[in-house]
This record gives structure tokens, sequence and C-alpha cells, in this order.
């Protein structure tokens, strides 16, 4: 059975230690091939499905998508080990480093924080390798929202910043989501000042992206995307009636098969509401929004958002019904 076989039986079968050792053999694989000097002589295939995956879940399940994306980015090792041109193993790190960050991201939404954080570190070294510093100042900017989203914002905040530094100063999708997620982790910080800077640097920079930065697609950045982030910051930095704004525009640009979005807009709209006084009806909106979704979604990213919520809550509300009701959601 070759690699690619034992990686599909293992993650058909969830995220079980056995499936994540062979996530981490297979990155430690590329890690090694990463410092020969060789590349593939056929890239196009690959590349096309870096391309593909960079369009998202559809409706997929996360774990399904993990599958297909790593079973792929498995048959980088071999091409990785055959000596090539400079010029073309430039383009192999390319396609390693957005298949690496790809992984790395749909781990971070599953939760699975320590092996998203060592797929991002080979993403950011492939995209080192490459030449493309536009692409590392992406990875450095999704490798930002695993502690902006887990807890620690600070670090976030360092890791955007970063980020905002390899991106440069001119309108790319990399600066202007480097600035965003900046904008997110200095409000967590509370640091209101920083954080709307890094919010005006985003919308300014969001302005003059053109076309190809705009589309809606994992590695750029669309009107989508920029409000989803939007949304996060101003509902952190109390700025309701400015989040609802973009949590409705998000909404309208969102497939109804983006489920983890939408669930994560849903919640956001619930913090503004319970910033606005109205806690019960916040847990209400918060415990309907996890009930109705598939199990695979209710973990990871959209149940740490949810207890942020709750967290956020003062103790003597906590016994309130729909304050216990979220917290019986959140044990369950």
């Amino acid at each position: 059975m070759n690699r690619r076989q034992l990686l599909r039986g293992g993650l058909a079968a969830g995220l079980t230690g056995t499936a994540l050792a062979a996530l981490t053999d297979t990155r430690r694989s590329v890690d090694m091939a990463l410092v020969a000097d060789s590349a593939p002589a056929d890239l196009s295939d690959l590349e096309a499905a870096a391309e593909t995956y960079g369009y998202g879940y559809h409706g997929q399940p996360p774990t399904r998508f993990l599958q297909d994306l790593v079973g792929d980015f498995a048959d980088l090792q071999p091409y990785l080990a055959s000596p090539q041109p400079v010029a073309t193993r430039m383009r192999v790190c390319r396609t390693a480093g957005q298949m690496a960050g790809m992984v790395a991201v749909v781990l971070h939404d599953l939760g699975v924080r320590k092996e998203a954080r060592g797929w991002f570190a080979t993403a950011a070294a492939a995209a080192r390798e490459s030449g493309d510093r536009q692409l590392h100042a992406w990875v450095l900017a999704r490798e930002a929202m695993v502690p902006l989203n887990y807890g620690a914002p600070k670090t976030a905040a360092a890791i955007a910043e970063e980020a905002r530094q390899v991106a440069g100063g001119r309108p790319t999708a990399a600066a202007t989501l480097a600035a965003a997620v900046a904008s997110r982790a200095y409000a967590l910080s509370h640091r209101p000042e920083q954080a709307r800077r890094a919010l005006a640097a985003a919308d300014t920079f969001m302005e003059r992206l053109d076309a190809g930065a705009r589309a809606d697609t994992w590695l750029t950045h669309g009107e989508q995307k920029h409000h989803v982030h939007l949304s996060h910051a101003l509902t952190a930095l109390g700025d309701t009636r400015r989040a609802r704004e973009s949590q409705q525009r998000a909404l309208q640009l969102s497939a109804p098969t983006s489920t983890m979005t939408r669930a994560l807009l849903t919640i956001d709209a619930a913090a503004c509401i319970h910033h606005d006084g109205d806690t019960g009806q916040a847990c209400e909106r918060t415990v309907a929004v996890l009930s109705g979704l598939p199990d695979a979604y209710r973990t990871g990213l959209v149940r740490r958002r949810a207890l942020d919520l709750y967290q956020s809550i003062p103790a003597q509300h906590h016994e309130e019904a729909a304050v216990r009701d979220l917290r019986e959601v959140l044990a369950a």
C-alpha cells in the first residue's frame, strides 16, 4: 500500500492518532526533500490541483477535503527528490507552499492547533525557497489566525505584523489579509487605536486590489472574505453597527454551502447582541446555530468562537436559563 493509500485510509476514520501520525510523516518527508536541489519535470497537474483546492470546501466536510488535499501533497515528495533546474524547483516549492498552507488552514478549522503550526512551518519554508514573497506573507497571515482564534492575540499580532513586512506596501491580497488579521489581533488585545489603523490599511488595500486578487479563493482576498475579517474585528471593538453591516454583506456574498463561515458570522452577530445588552437572545442564537450544524463543524473554530462568547458573559449571569443552555451545548 503506497503513502497516498495509507493517508486516505487513515483520514477516512477521522483525525485519529494514526491519521495525525501519517500527516506528520508526510509533512516531514517533504521537509527533507525541500533541502535537496530537485523538482518535478512536469508541474502542471499539481499546480492545477493547488488552484482547485484554493476554492475551498464547497460543502464538503473538512476531513474529506483533507483526504484529497494531503493525497495530492504527498505526490510532491518524489518530484522534489528529482534533480531539476532552479526555475522548476521554484515552481514545485511554490506548489508545496500553497498545498501545505491549505492543509494547515483545514487543521486550524478543525481545532488541531499543534499540527496546523507544523504545516504552516513547512509552508513557510517552501514559500521562502520559491522566492514568492506574497505566498510567504499569505502563509504568515494565515498562521497568525491560529493564535488569534485560540486565545493568544498578542502572539497573533506579532505574526501578522511580520506578514505585513514581508508583503510590503503594495495593494496585494496577502498585504490586505495581513492588515485585516492584524486588526483582529489588536482588537482582541485591547489595543483599539492600532486595530483601527490596521483596519484602515486593510480597507485602503481592498479598494485598490485588482480583479484577480479579489477572486473568491483561499489564496486571494475577495470582498466576502474581507467582510468576514471586518465582522470579527469590529465585533471585538464593540462597534456593533459597522460589525452588523459587514456581517450582512458577508452573508449576502457567502454561498449556502459555506457552512463554517455562515456559522461564524452568526456567532459574531450574537456577540454584538450580547454587547448591546441582550445576553439571553445572544445565547439562544448561538445555541441554535451550534445545534443546527453537522457534527463535523461543531468542533474547532466554530466551538472556539462560541466559547469566546460564553466566556465574555459576566459570572452573575451564568445561571440564567439561556446561558446554561449555551454552556451545556458547549460541553456536549
